[in-house]
């Protein structure tokens, strides 16, 4: 017998870390907070950015687009997830998965293209210096971030079109706590070959290809930084480029964990653990890696707060005289 395409009429049930009920306010706070970090850190960041004339550079223009991405990646999944434990309710619409399922994707590949872009900036600042500021001009670089865009928004699009093609059958529980496109296609009852070989294609194009990008990039900066002479040209020739590889490493390392993992125990609970990672603390991660190893963020930050300060403190003050 065919199966009979029920998804107009199903909702999927979000079963998140635990079902627990003296669980629920640790988990809803610890994410709350996670989330509160992660938006007002990347906001700060932009804010920052934007009105230090001195950062108006390639990397921090770069920088920038990254935080406003990672503020979109995290606001996909977390508020729904606390949204779900203050109702007491799991259920998620079908067009509410579906549309979890298109940003999700998007924001992430946006972060992997963003991290390429930026790994190729600091590939010519330190590669070739004399031709930093020709190569990377306000139009390539407003290019590179928009084909970043374009290519992020076609490839999430052809991912969710291809979700729409399947049949649910049942009420459906998601062993996890957002609508995670290989956990969909594994409760599917229809045909899910081509949406696995669409998946698997562009998981490695896309991914494995920007991470090839990233290594050889780095491969190169390696081998110019080696052949610096003084130590300190070495330090500040690596110092420039630290924050960044230290963000690619803890995106890249978190995202292959998560799938290993899932892959070598087949738990769809520790895979749910695991994504935490790349979906929530990595993004709340980069603002204080920027922050604490980027003497330039430092500045502009405390500038920043100084001239959001500054008011308050003149009014005290008048309020002290009168």
């Amino acid at each position: 017998m065919e199966a009979r395409n029920e998804t107009q009429i199903s909702n999927f049930l979000l079963l998140g870390f635990s079902e627990e009920p003296g669980l629920q306010p640790i988990i809803f706070g610890l994410f709350l907070s996670m989330c509160l970090i992660t938006v007002f850190g990347n906001l700060l960041i932009i804010l920052a950015i934007s009105t230090d004339p001195s950062l108006h550079t390639p990397m921090y223009f770069f920088l920038a687009n990254l935080s406003f991405v990672d503020i979109c990646f995290t606001s996909t999944t977390v508020p729904k997830m606390l949204w779900n434990i203050q109702t007491q309710s799991k259920a998620i619409t079908y067009a509410g998965c579906i549309t979890q399922i298109y940003f999700l994707i998007l924001f992430a590949v946006l972060d992997i293209f963003l991290l390429s872009v930026m790994a190729y900036d600091r590939f010519v600042a330190i590669c070739h210096p004399l031709h930093y500021t020709v190569i990377m001009n306000p139009r390539l670089c407003g290019l590179l971030v928009l084909v970043s865009w374009i290519m992020s928004i076609l490839n999430s699009l052809l991912h969710s079109l291809m979700m729409l093609r399947l049949s649910f059958c049942t009420h459906l529980h998601i062993p996890h706590f957002f609508c995670e496109l290989n956990q969909m296609l594994q409760l599917a009852c229809s045909d899910t070959f081509l949406n696995n070989l669409v998946m698997y294609l562009a998981a490695v194009l896309l991914a494995g290809g920007s991470f090839i990008g990233i290594l050889y990039s780095y491969s190169k900066i390696v081998s110019s930084i080696c052949g610096i002479s003084s130590a300190q040209g070495k330090y500040k020739a690596f110092s420039t480029c630290a924050s960044h590889l230290s963000i690619v490493s803890l995106f890249y390392c978190t995202m292959l964990g998560v799938y290993l993992s899932s892959a070598a125990t087949h738990s769809s609970q520790s895979s749910a653990t695991a994504s935490v990672m790349y979906t929530v603390v990595t993004p709340m991660l980069n603002p204080f890696i920027y922050s604490l190893r980027n003497k330039d963020m430092q500045g502009a930050l405390k500038a920043f707060l100084g001239k959001e300060t500054l008011p308050w403190s003149i009014v005290i003050r008048l309020k002290k005289r009168l």
